[in-house]
Formats: structure tokens, C-alpha cells, sequence
């Protein structure tokens, strides 16, 4: 950049202001974009939806996305109030999330596709129309799908009451008919109106493990118009594998072994399976690995195939419990010397001494591990890892999915007024921030957070050695440290709940941060960390299901936070009794949304159900929050004062109008 210049009181960066020339080259063209911002500015911003711990389930997630989490079924209630039936109404809210299906459903019964497909397009238009009221025509513009982007503009903007324009308006309607184009408009249409409904999603963590199609969600995702992740403990615990680091993929394995969802990594991501499976057979042909029978459905797997998923389910834990002991070692910082529990097994009398006491251990079969040198991977261990990390690396599908997850993701992020953060901010039990030592230098709060994503980022994108495997480790750190804001715990007892009877062994203390969010002193130091104002912002986590069955609320410290993990899962939705929470934000209210499980695709397309949710209204801002008060609004005032500059420029002869 050149320096400052100082003329007539107009400070210019040359540089810059000769690139903005380029797009704006004349005093007209920088005008009418100032005129333009100044009015955008003055919009109501945008809805946002935030949803966490989706944990796989793409059925659930796809029809929330479709249905605005019932903010489309809410504008055809407000549209059609008193000129559509309730049957109506349901079948244009399906129509609008599953067109191309529900028209082939309609094809069987209708005898004149030409009137259905004339009435609902006018329907479609309207509704459409009613959901893009607040935004500027270029915005909308940018929404609609491409094929029919001008077509569809044409339609929301004309007046239908107008006599001069008419007969303009139905020939293009009749036209998509003539033209046998009415199913394809009818989805762009669709489509056009569930991006409306929301203008940004936050993903408040877990994309990944225990639901069975984690990738068809993150597919949609990516093609999703405005999206921005925060990493889950799940999720960073697959890019760690996806980075190529054993103790992640050692895990991830674990998991999707323990869940029977290894069809994800085999089928999905084309990871060879097949080493470890060899492994497995030959090492515990004779072990019935009880307790590693996958948590399925007996009638859905059969007993040979359980048999099979049993025996690497605890090959790949061990592996798994040997090679952190590595990185425990490699790494004092950590401080999780008291994770070291191989060294303590008594492997002839099947005990193990934890903290003073003696366990009896429920498996006692362990073929691979030398009780002298417990942590070091048999010859035949190593190589089924080395083929892991190669195959993890080369899967195109995973590297992409991963790659994705890095440019929209971070650990935290602040945004209009709200920290987004997938668990904690990691407390002492006197609230004071957690401090931890990271190549030699002592970090806490938000700088800690910051530092963890650095370093992770260099452990998968970095080519240099030393930084990279420093990285890598850091992945796993993540997954399972007590300083970390995405698990949130002091430990990981996963070796005592497979390995020992008592339940005081299985114990997982949750970070003082899950009670202490609760004092107001504590938050506002938080908020204060992270320059947040107490009085109007807010912190949304996931992580931990609210058990919405025993009475728990969703809402904390008096509407100061929010933990919207309800159970997406169909794993955790006994324990909650429902089926997940989105938190609704629009330009003045924030509403929390709770469901109840999803049936189908099918289901919805035929009988017309839908997700049964519940609104509660937790927030009402007298005054509407405008597109001047948010993060993008910022970044608009700031162009429109750079613009002002140029235009200052240009009258006084600083640049040249092109």
C-alpha cells in the first residue's frame, strides 16, 4: 500500500482506491453504489437458523433444512389464511419441499396435470413473492436457481392487477405449461423459496458419528447458499483422520465399529476395511469380543456379521489405546499422564490398580500387547495402520469433505451479536479461564481457542515436518483434552467402560463451564473476553443433550445462553425425549424451536406429515435489528466510506474517471 496522502482534509490509499476505480470508474457508477449499500442498510437483516450435533441423521436434517425448521409452513398459514383449506396448505408445504416427488405422486390420481400445474405455479409464485419481501431485488436475484432465474424475477415483480400487464403474466405461465417445463419450474420455484426462508445457517458442531450418512450432509452443505460450521469434538476428530493421524482414524474406526456404520468409510469414502478386518479375524478368531457387540439392531445385522464388526471393534481399541499412550508420552504439555492404563493391568491375574484401587477386568483376552513394552503396535498392527493413514489420505471424497470443513469452519465464531461455540470455554472451578502450555508458551481464553485452530491448521495443511506432526497431535488433543472447548471433560474413561465393571471408574467430569455459565459474574467475564455486550448478546452450544423429558430447559442464565443439542440423534433421543432444537433469529425475535422425531421422506411425500415442532418465542426486540446492525452490515458501512473517499477523489481530481 502507498502512504497516506493528505488533500483538502481527503485521506486516500492510492493503491486502493485506484483498484476500486477499476469496478467503479466513473462519479455515476460510485454514486449509484452508495445510494444502493445506503439502502440495503435499512433492510431488516436476515433470519439465521443454528442447528447442532446432527450426529449423521440426513433425513431428519435434509426435511428441517426444507422446511425452515416450520418457517415455511408458518408464511403459507400468514399468506393463505383465508383462501386455502388446512389440506391445502399441507399439500403446498410438501409440494414446496419434496416437488419433483410429489408431483409424480400427483401424475397417478390427476386427470388435468396442465390445472394443477397452473394453480399451484400462481400459489408457488405468491408464496415465493410473500418470502422475499424484505430482501433488495439483486439479493433475491442471486437466490433464484439459474435456469429460471430471470423468468421467476419476471413473476415476483410484476403486478398481476395491473391491466397493462396482465396478459403479459399469464402467457409466460401458460408458456412453461405448453413448453412441458412446469415440473422444473415448479422445483426452481421450491427451491427458491427454501433458501429464502433462511438467509444463514450456523452448524453448531457434530456433523459426524453415530447416524448413518454424515457425507450427505455435508454434500448438501456444500452446495448450501450461505453456511458457516463450528467444529464438534466429532468432527475434528475426523479431520484428524482425514489429516492422517492414527489415533484419530484409530478412534473415528472405533466409533462407526461401536455404531455398525463402517458402511460410511468403506462404501462412502472407499477406505480399505480389509487389512483390519484380516487382522481382526486372525488375532480373535477364538474371542467372542462381548464386550465389543455393536450397539445395532439384531434383526438388521446377522450373527456373523456382528461377529465380524465385534472382533475389530476391539482390534482397532486397542490399537487405539496403544497409540495414545504414544502421543500422552511424546506430549507432557498435555497432562494426561494419568490416561496411561496399559502399564497398570495385572495380564496374569486380569486386573487392573486405578488410583490405589484393584479392578477385575470383564476381557482379559489381549494377544497383542507385550505387558513389558504395553504400547508398542505388534509388526502386524503397524502395517494395518500404515494402510489406514494411506487410504484415509487418498480418499478424494474424505479430503474434500475435510477441505470443506476448513474453509467454513473454526472452532468459535462470533456473528451478529452471538458466540457460536460447540461446547465450552474451558473453566477453572473458581471461573478463572483454563491455561494451558503450547510450545512453550501459556495460553487462555480466547487466545488458547485461537492458538488450537492455528496449530490445527497447520496439521493438515502445513509441509513442514515438525509443524505438521505438532498439528497433528493436536487433532486428537481436541477430541479428548481437558482443555479443550469442543470436548469439554476432564477425561475419556472409553478403556474402563469397555474393560471394568464400576461405574465410579466410568466417570466423565464436564468442565466447571456447564455450571458456571450460570453466574452472571462468570458470563460477563466471558462476554468481556470475547468483547461481547452483556446486555444484548448472547452464546449458543451444543454438545450436551438437554433432556427435554426430565424438565431441562434449552435456555440458561436468563436467556444468555443457549444449548440447542436436543437430540438429532436417534442414539441420545430416549434420553431427551425429542428430536433436536434450532434457534430461529430473525430481525426481531429469537425463537427456539423444538422437534419431534422425523419418519420419512416417504411419509412426508405421501401422507403430507411433516415435523412436529413447537415454537417458543424466547427474545422480542421492540426495535427491528436492520441490516446496519450486524456483522455484514459493518463490512457494508465500510465500503460505503470507502466509496465516499473515492467519489471525494474523483471531484478533486485525485483519480480520473475512466
Amino acid at each position: 500500500m502507498s502512504e497516506l496522502k493528505m488533500i483538502d482534509g481527503v485521506t486516500a490509499k492510492k493503491k486502493y482506491l485506484d483498484l476500486l476505480s477499476s469496478k467503479y470508474p466513473t462519479i455515476s457508477k460510485a454514486s449509484t453504489e452508495i445510494i444502493n449499500l445506503e439502502a440495503i442498510l435499512n433492510l431488516p437483516k436476515g433470519t439465521e437458523h443454528f442447528l447442532s450435533d446432527i450426529h449423521g441423521e440426513h433425513e431428519s436434517f435434509i426435511h428441517v433444512l426444507k422446511n425452515g425448521s416450520g418457517v415455511i409452513k408458518r408464511k403459507i398459514d400468514e399468506l393463505f389464511t383465508n383462501t386455502l383449506r388446512d389440506s391445502e396448505k399441507k399439500f403446498l408445504a410438501t409440494l414446496v419441499y419434496y416437488p419433483r416427488s410429489k408431483i409424480e405422486l400427483v401424475k397417478r390420481t390427476e386427470q388435468n396435470m396442465d390445472d394443477f400445474y397452473r394453480i399451484n405455479i400462481y400459489r408457488l409464485v405468491e408464496l415465493c413473492k410473500y418470502c422475499s419481501s424484505k430482501y433488495t431485488r439483486s439479493k433475491v436475484r442471486k437466490i433464484l436457481p439459474q435456469d429460471y432465474s430471470y423468468v421467476i424475477e419476471e413473476l415476483l415483480h410484476e403486478h398481476r392487477k395491473s391491466e397493462h400487464k396482465e396478459e403479459y403474466y399469464v402467457s409466460i405461465i401458460e408458456s412453461i405449461i405448453s413448453l412441458g417445463q412446469a415440473e422444473d419450474f415448479i422445483m426452481s420455484l421450491s427451491i427458491a423459496i427454501q433458501r429464502l426462508v433462511v438467509d444463514r445457517l450456523h452448524i453448531v458442531g457434530d456433523i459426524y458419528d453415530r447416524g448413518p450418512r454424515p457425507d450427505l450432509i455435508v454434500d448438501r452443505l456444500a452446495d448450501y447458499h450461505s453456511v458457516d460450521i463450528q467444529w464438534g469434538n466429532h468432527d475434528i476428530l475426523w479431520m484428524g483422520a482425514a489429516a492422517g493421524e492414527k489415533t484419530c482414524i484409530a478412534n473415528a474406526l472405533r466409533i462407526s465399529s461401536r455404531y455398525a456404520n463402517l458402511d460410511v468409510i468403506e462404501d462412502v469414502y472407499g477406505i480399505n476395511l480389509i487389512p483390519l478386518a484380516t487382522f481382526a479375524l486372525s488375532v480373535y478368531e477364538d474371542d467372542e469380543c462381548a464386550e465389543f457387540q455393536p450397539k445395532v439392531d439384531e434383526d438388521e445385522f446377522s450373527t456373523k456379521e456382528i461377529s465380524m464388526i465385534s472382533k475389530m471393534h476391539k482390534a482397532i481399541s486397542i490399537i487405539q489405546f496403544k497409540l495414545e499412550g504414544d502421543i500422552i508420552s511424546r506430549r507432557p504439555e498435555y497432562e494426561m499422564s494419568h490416561r496411561l492404563l496399559l502399564d497398570k493391568i495385572d495380564y496374569k491375574n486380569g486386573t487392573i490398580s486405578i488410583k490405589g484401587r484393584d479392578y477385575t477386568l470383564k476381557d482379559n483376552n489381549f494377544p497383542t500387547i507385550d505387558p513389558d513394552s504395553p504400547y508398542e503396535l505388534t509388526k502386524e498392527e503397524k502395517d494395518v495402520m500404515d494402510k489406514l493413514v494411506k487410504s484415509f489420505r487418498m480418499s478424494d471424497k474424505l479430503q474434500k469433505h475435510v477441505n470443506f470443513l476448513f474453509s467454513k469452519g473454526s472452532i468459535y465464531l462470533k456473528y451478529n451479536g452471538n458466540l457460536l461455540i460447540h461446547g465450552a470455554i474451558p473453566l477453572n472451578e473458581d471461573g478463572s479461564f483454563m491455561e494451558m502450555k503450547l510450545k512453550g508458551v501459556k495460553y487462555k481464553g480466547k487466545e488458547l481457542l485461537d492458538r488450537m485452530e492455528y496449530l490445527v491448521r497447520e496439521g493438515y495443511f502445513e509441509t513442514d515436518d515438525e509443524k505438521r506432526s505438532y498439528g497433528l497431535d493436536m487433532f486428537w488433543y481436541l477430541w479428548t483434552g481437558k482443555c479443550s472447548s469442543l470436548f469439554g471433560k476432564d477425561d475419556m474413561t472409553t478403556f474402563e467402560r469397555y474393560f471394568i465393571e464400576a461405574k465410579e471408574t466410568h466417570v466423565e467430569n464436564m468442565n466447571p463451564y456447564f455450571l458456571l455459565r450460570e453466574d452472571e459474574s462468570i458470563l460477563k467475564k466471558i462476554f468481556e473476553e470475547f468483547k461481547m455486550d452483556f446486555e444484548e448478546d448472547h452464546i449458543i452450544n451444543g454438545h450436551v443433550p438437554v433432556k427435554f423429558k426430565k424438565g431441562e430447559s434449552p435456555v440458561k442464565a436468563n436467556g444468555k445462553v443457549f444449548v440447542i443439542d436436543g437430540g438429532f440423534s436417534r442414539a441420545y433421543q430416549s434420553k431427551t425425549g425429542m428430536a433436536g432444537y434450532t434457534l430461529i433469529y430473525n430481525s426481531r425475535t429469537l425463537q427456539l424451536v423444538a422437534h419431534e422425531p422425523f419418519t420419512s421422506k416417504e411419509d412426508a411425500v405421501i401422507n403430507e406429515t411433516d415435523i412436529i415442532s413447537s415454537t417458543v418465542l424466547v427474545e422480542h426486540k421492540a426495535r427491528r435489528k436492520m441490516i446496519k446492525d450486524t456483522k455484514d452490515g459493518e463490512k457494508l458501512i465500510e465500503k460505503v466510506e470507502d466509496l465516499k473517499i473515492l467519489l471525494s477523489a474523483y471531484r478533486r481530481g485525485l483519480i480520473k474517471e475512466k
